[in-house]
């Protein structure tokens, strides 16, 4: 038995047996939610109850910025983004469930959800522009996607924790 046989028997390198593809699972959705849109969404909160115009304008040049960022490199590489993201996920999805590969099938459940938060916030930018909401319309515009993204969250770690079971409780807890 050579040294790298004694390291990978003493470290599970299994995505779903690792505590840290739990951990940086929670840390995704956990970020996802807060920087909304890339605005944090503690800066939305302060703007609600801040009773100063200083507060509430800070937060909408943050989502203009922001919402401008998002769109223009949409309309710049969005065809190319599309193409990248279709191929590496369809890639993780075949040597996932095709070839049975546990690490590829643990980065499609984190990817494919991020790319549906990834859709719904470009249409939330594209909404925010064309509506050009101010003060509570525009935070209660942002706190309507922060739920949605929510949601999208819950659903993809209550699919992958399940996926991750049945994965655990199949192949054994001795490999």
């Amino acid at each position: 038995m050579s040294i790298l046989d004694t390291v990978f028997e003493l470290i599970d390198l299994r995505s779903f047996s690792n505590l840290w593809f739990w951990i940086a699972l929670a840390v995704t959705w956990s970020t996802a939610s807060h920087w909304v849109l890339g605005v944090p969404w503690d800066m939305a909160m302060r703007a609600r109850r801040s009773q100063g115009a200083t507060a509430m304008a800070d937060f909408e040049d943050m989502v203009r910025i922001n919402t401008g960022r998002l769109l223009y490199v949409a309309e710049q590489s969005g065809t190319l983004i599309t193409g990248l993201a279709t191929f590496i996920l369809s890639s993780l999805a075949i040597l996932g469930f095709g070839y049975d590969n546990e690490f590829a099938q643990a980065l499609f459940l984190l990817g494919f959800p991020l790319t549906g938060v990834g859709i719904l916030s470009l249409r939330t930018a594209q909404r925010i522009r064309a509506e050009a909401p101010e003060g509570e319309a525009l935070i209660a515009r942002i706190s309507r996607h922060r739920l949605a993204v929510q949601a999208i969250g819950m659903v993809s770690i209550f699919v992958t924790a399940m996926w991750g079971m049945y994965q655990n409780m199949a192949i054994g807890p001795l490999g």
